[in-house]
């Protein structure tokens, strides 16, 4: 058994295709609260295929079906914004910053659903998301098309705790960053744990997912390999070989 708590996540049977090609096959995946899930995998298996068809964010040549459980509720016919609503937040892989405008209001943007819902207390994670990311809280008034990529990650992650969701989604937030940097970032997106945050990371770099974790999941060619323990999963003979390399004779 993953967890005893109760899924904030819940996938069942979930497939997703493009047109005439299916993408994602019969995915079954969960997330509790405080927990970190990382779904690991090669390119073009389907990683990003997976959160979009969790957000409902499938462009228009796209279609789902299957379960999508979020808090035992059933949500998969529901749109974008009714899922944010709800707690749901995907950070995505081009991070998507408005680049002409500065880092503070880059925040205050994240708060919008917030304060538009009559939230009095809107921009109480403001100083929690400057307390994880004290370089944001010094560019604050630098726009955010002049940050370094991993400033830009960073923006985008704080960007999106400001919504205060209960499941956060990231699609590759290693992707371009140099090795210091990934590891800093990764270092904050451990420390969520402790927020109560569910956390579903779709991620490339398999060592620096799986050393985070707490359960992950190996996709592949649209249909999920392995799964279990994180730990475990980092030990496993197949997942050695096909993602992490020689490199583990040498962390």
């Amino acid at each position: 058994m993953k967890n005893v708590a109760t899924p904030m996540l819940q996938l069942d049977a979930l497939s997703a295709r493009y047109g005439k090609v299916e993408a994602l096959h019969g995915t079954r995946i969960e997330v509790t609260p405080g927990q970190i899930v990382s779904v690991i995998g090669p390119n073009g298996a389907g990683k990003s295929t997976l959160l979009n068809a969790i957000m409902g964010a499938l462009p228009v040549s796209g279609q789902a079906k299957g379960s999508v459980l979020y808090r035992g509720e059933e949500v998969s016919a529901l749109p974008v914004e009714q899922r944010v609503a709800r707690g749901m937040c995907l950070v995505p892989e081009k991070r998507e910053l408005f680049s002409t405008m500065s880092v503070i209001d880059n925040l205050l943007l994240g708060a919008y659903r917030r304060k538009r819902a009559g939230e009095r207390n809107y921009l109480d994670q403001l100083d929690p998301v400057f307390t994880l990311f004290p370089r944001l809280k010094e560019r604050r008034n630098q726009l955010a098309g002049t940050l370094s990529g991993g400033e830009r990650q960073m923006l985008a992650v704080g960007r999106a705790l400001m919504g205060k969701p209960d499941l956060l989604m990231l699609d590759e937030p290693s992707l371009g960053l140099a090795p210091l940097i990934v590891k800093e970032i990764f270092h904050i997106i451990s420390a969520l744990r402790n927020t109560g945050v569910a956390i579903l990371l779709v991620e490339q770099n398999a060592r620096a997912a799986l050393q985070i974790s707490d359960y992950g999941y190996v996709l592949e060619t649209g249909e999920l390999a392995l799964e279990g323990p994180a730990s475990e999963l980092a030990q496993n003979p197949r997942v050695v070989e096909s993602y992490l390399g020689l490199a583990k004779k040498t962390a």
